[in-house]
């Protein structure tokens, strides 16, 4: 179980609530907070002082004075009115995610949110309940406004759920036994204002994305020996002069997986002064990849810690103070910066798996297959690879560059974090297909090398995509090998077959 205090969550702790459906549970030391911050919102709410949130409008209706005996139909109203998103609806894992991520700010105790409200979210989760929420409808200011909206709706025994069966959602509340959560004053707000959806979405993006760094690594190495290139760059000794993280892991990585090899021992003396960038320049790209993760990384794992409410709920004063902690400017740059990250792992792959298609720059049959001509190789997953990578480009420029006034003006800055996070998760979706096609290109090219052979660690990758994917003799269509190599990298599998701990 993972305890949720509002402070100590970690990306990986949300992956296994997110994909292996781990349960959730509830702090005590986050009881007594959100206990405290009840006990002033209720105060607030019975007085006659106009407080945002808890007796007005929202936005730019946030002079509007509510009366008391309307404060729970303005919490419902809100919810109702919120939920206007489009488009495909998030999986299960990013709304698992969602929902974990907006406990654990509740948590916090900022919230003003009662104890029973968060326990039947925490208790929806455990359950298996997933509400639908639509992906698109977020502009990343007062948070995610929408898709919180569409999750909130089924605490309350509306809206709808994924895999529901054609059960409504109060049947399937009554199934799991639960019931529907009556909202009391602020209660509507506190489970809609917010980054939650924009970080689940960046959250495992950033988990998959350094995953696919790792696995960069092995494939690049693969493609050195394949392509005959030098060991020598990736000393330790040339990084260490330019002391960037990312790219010292990465160079001791390839020197680590190259080190053994028969390849590399067979052309020691070749004449050959310098490889071409794809090669040489590796680390230093990777690296760089590296350094975006981590930025990423960082910025996501505050984030799933941090209260972005509005207003916020000092109990230890007493004070209900409004702020913009709900701009999700800090996702937004996050994901963008990420998404940069993914497109310099996938373009560097992609140009080395066009050398290995060009036997002027490999030395191999051309597209990787004896009788080429007869048979095309893998001439068309190098296309598909050339085309993800294009893609890759477009989603790259910066969804945080971008802003549009809403609410009549009131919000008249916008962080578009949504879209950046959407946009992240889709290129480590793309990014591992090309690098997975490297890998089906650098496999290919060392059984063509044989009766040389590669380093133990290299052989042991190898020998792994051949249990999954049989070497090329002639044509068959290679998407079927392209989805499965994809398999193993998003499973770590090939990670797990490398005998050495990468870095």
């Amino acid at each position: 179980m993972v305890l949720l205090d509002g402070s100590s969550l970690t990306l990986q702790a949300l992956e296994r609530v997110a994909r292996e459906r781990e349960a959730l549970g509830l702090a005590d030391t986050a009881r007594r907070r959100v206990l405290a911050a009840r006990t002033l919102v209720d105060h607030h709410a019975a007085g006659d002082t106009a407080v945002y949130g808890i007796n007005t409008g929202f936005g730019s209706l946030a002079e509007v004075k509510i009366p008391h005996d309307q404060l729970a139909s303005l919490q419902l109203n809100l919810l109702r009115s919120h939920a206007a998103g489009a488009g495909a609806p998030l999986p299960v894992p990013v709304v698992r995610a969602l929902m974990a991520l907006r406990a654990n700010v509740l948590a916090k105790g900022y919230s003003g949110i009662r104890e029973e409200t968060l326990e039947a979210l925490i208790a929806l989760a455990n359950a298996g309940v997933h509400p639908r929420v639509p992906s698109r409808g977020s502009v990343g200011a007062s948070g995610d406004l929408a898709p919180l909206a569409h999750l909130a709706l089924v605490l309350v025994g509306e809206g709808q759920v994924l895999d529901d069966g054609g059960a409504t959602v109060p049947e399937m509340l009554r199934a799991h036994g639960l019931a529907p959560v009556t909202l009391q004053a602020k209660e509507g707000l506190a489970l809609i204002n917010g980054t939650q959806a924009s970080t689940a979405v960046l959250a495992l993006a950033v988990l998959d994305a350094a995953r696919l760094a790792r696995a960069a690594d092995i494939v690049c190495a693969m493609s050195v020996d394949a392509l005959r290139g030098s060991l020598h760059p990736f000393e330790a000794r040339i990084h260490a002069a330019r002391p960037v993280p990312g790219q010292m892991a990465s160079a001791a990585n390839l020197h680590a997986l190259l080190t053994g090899s028969g390849i590399n021992v067979s052309h020691e003396r070749c004449g050959k002064v310098q490889d071409a960038y794809a090669l040489r320049c590796a680390p230093q790209v990777h690296g760089s990849a590296r350094e975006a993760i981590a930025f990423a990384h960082r910025l996501a794992e505050i984030e799933a810690n941090s209260a972005t409410d509005n207003p916020m709920v000092f109990a230890d004063t007493g004070d209900i103070v409004s702020g913009g902690n709900f701009h999700g400017a800090p996702i937004a740059l996050a994901a963008d910066t990420l998404t940069i990250g993914m497109a310099q792992l996938a373009t560097i792959s992609e140009r080395r798996t066009d050398r290995m298609m060009t036997t002027a720059e490999s030395g191999l049959p051309p597209f990787l297959i004896r009788d080429s001509g007869l048979n095309s190789g893998l001439m068309m997953a190098h296309v598909t690879a050339a085309a993800l990578t294009s893609e890759i480009k477009t989603l790259a420029h910066p969804a945080a560059a971008d802003t549009i006034p809403t609410s009549a003006g009131r919000e008249d800055h916008v962080s578009m974090s949504m879209g950046a996070a959407l946009k992240a998760a889709r290129v480590v979706e793309l990014a591992r297909h090309v690098i997975s096609i490297e890998l089906l290109a650098a496999a290919q090219a060392l059984d063509l090398l044989a009766p040389l052979v590669t380093s133990p660690a290299l052989a042991r990758v190898h020998a792994a995509v051949r249990q999954r994917v049989p070497a090329l003799t002639v044509d068959r269509p290679p998407a079927p090998d392209i989805d499965a190599i994809a398999s193993l990298v998003e499973e770590a599998a090939i990670e797990r077959a490398c005998p050495i701990a990468l870095v």
